[in-house]
């Protein structure tokens, strides 16, 4: 795992963006893994710039969203759908049938979690994954346990991750988060040819140090990606 450490946040968003339009540049018709959250939305404002700036085409660009919350329907203004239509989708020229979000209101979410990871093999699997994490270790929605689903699959949200998402998008309002999400799994994630993991801020140092420490746990699941040969762990404070 190759570790940059960078000054800020915009430095980082940078050198992410860089490395995401630098794939696109070499496979035009790239499939990518997409996260949510605040990390990832200076990378995504530095695609826009430089879709509009004539230098990026998502003509051909596939891609394949993390995970979405269970229950929220896809204009809800906290679905991540939404998420990805606002900060990304909307400003580039990807087309709508080519971005792929996981269902959260499929009538049989587990039937949609299979369907999802076939068409993702379909697609001849990930090209480029990029994720953030959580304060905990999580990556997608897979929470720190002894135990979890290897695909994509639904999962019970701890208590710190709706606390956090509820102090970064929901206005503080706990009650407000929905208590349960659909999540690519830790085995959908690291048959990726490629990832980059975003890391911002303080309260992600005790995650990073888990990985530093490069011992396998399920605790901080992010240390899994230890097991992938090609990952880039971009960081900063």
């Amino acid at each position: 795992m190759k570790k940059t450490i960078f000054k800020n946040y915009e430095e980082m968003s940078t050198a992410a963006a860089n490395i995401v339009a630098a794939a696109i540049g070499a496979k035009p018709n790239i499939v990518l893994g997409l996260p949510t959250g605040s990390t990832p939305c200076g990378m995504y404002s530095n695609l826009v710039a430089m879709h509009k700036a004539g230098k990026l085409d998502f003509s051909q660009v596939k891609s394949f969203n993390l995970d979405e919350y269970v229950g929220l329907q896809e204009n809800h203004n906290q679905s991540y759908r939404f998420f990805m239509q606002t900060q990304l989708f909307n400003h580039v020229n990807i087309l709508p049938q080519n971005t792929y979000v996981p269902s959260g209101t499929a009538k049989n979410l587990e039937e949609a979690a299979a369907l999802f990871d076939k068409k993702i093999e379909e697609e001849g699997g990930i090209d480029l994954f990029v994720l953030g994490i959580g304060a905990n270790g999580h990556i997608g929605f897979n929470e720190p346990a002894a135990s979890m689903p290897a695909y994509t699959h639904v999962v019970d949200l701890t208590k710190q991750t709706i606390e956090d998402n509820a102090r970064a998008f929901f206005g503080g309002n706990m009650k407000a988060v929905p208590k349960k999400a659909i999540t690519q799994g830790l085995a959908t994630i690291l048959q990726a040819k490629k990832i980059i993991l975003l890391a911002s801020g303080k309260s992600k140092a005790a995650a990073i140090e888990s990985i530093d420490k490069k011992i396998l746990t399920l605790n901080c699941p992010a240390t899994m990606l230890h097991l992938h040969n090609n990952v880039e762990l971009l960081v900063c404070n």
